[in-house]
């Protein structure tokens, strides 16, 4: 009971069994609410003790106007302000697999086309086949850290110019420094804010 105060907040975990303890980040229900919430709706949490499973309850609101009626006029009309972003090709790279499926679902489900890959050289394979415009890139990487990377992605024929996001857990100045040295856009600290990434994607739409 206790954990339904607050359950749907960042990084919330309660005691797992064995056979969970290396579980998920406890993001999950917090993306969830998100989601929920930007469409005017809410969601709930009850169970009726351990054992007895649980019960995850949204409310959505009735759309006004079904969405065959609303053809390409009314999005024009409605202009800039209705919030529409281009789809991105984005490669998110990051050897916590975890993290790393998280940034790419929470991408996905805002309409972006992505990829994943754990390390440099994989990375490198699929950037050049999926010529990406947008990459987050973990610093601390295996075999090659995100600077390397960096570099290396640049030299693909077509990704000259493409949009690089460093990822990582450290925020000095002087590591800021280093990756806008680097030719990083911008400077994510980890745990990384959902809200910012949507915005940095969007920021050139």
């Amino acid at each position: 009971p206790d954990a339904l105060l607050h359950i749907f907040d960042r990084f919330v975990q309660e005691p797992q069994a064995i056979d969970r303890a290396q579980g998920g980040l406890g993001l999950g229900l917090t993306i969830v609410r998100s989601l929920v919430e930007r469409h005017g709706g809410t969601v709930a949490a009850s169970s009726d003790g351990r054992g007895r499973g649980s019960e995850f309850t949204v409310w959505l609101p009735k759309a006004q106007v079904p969405l065959a009626a609303s053809g390409s006029g009314d999005r024009e009309a409605a202009g800039p302000s209705a919030g529409v972003v281009a789809v991105r090709r984005i490669l998110v790279v990051d050897d916590n697999e975890d993290g790393a499926t998280l940034l790419s679902e929470v991408l996905s489900v805002n309409g972006h086309q992505t990829r994943t890959a754990h390390d440099g050289p994989s990375a490198l394979l699929i950037a050049s086949d999926f010529l990406p415009e947008v990459a987050f890139l973990d610093i601390g990487l295996p075999v090659m850290d995100g600077y390397e990377l960096a570099a290396r992605l640049r030299e693909i024929p077509g990704l000259s110019s493409i949009r690089l996001i460093a990822v990582t857990g450290y925020g000095q100045e002087s590591d800021r420094a280093k990756t806008r040295e680097a030719g990083f856009e911008r400077h994510l600290v980890k745990p990384v804010d959902m809200d910012s990434v949507e915005r940095i994607v969007a920021s050139r739409d």
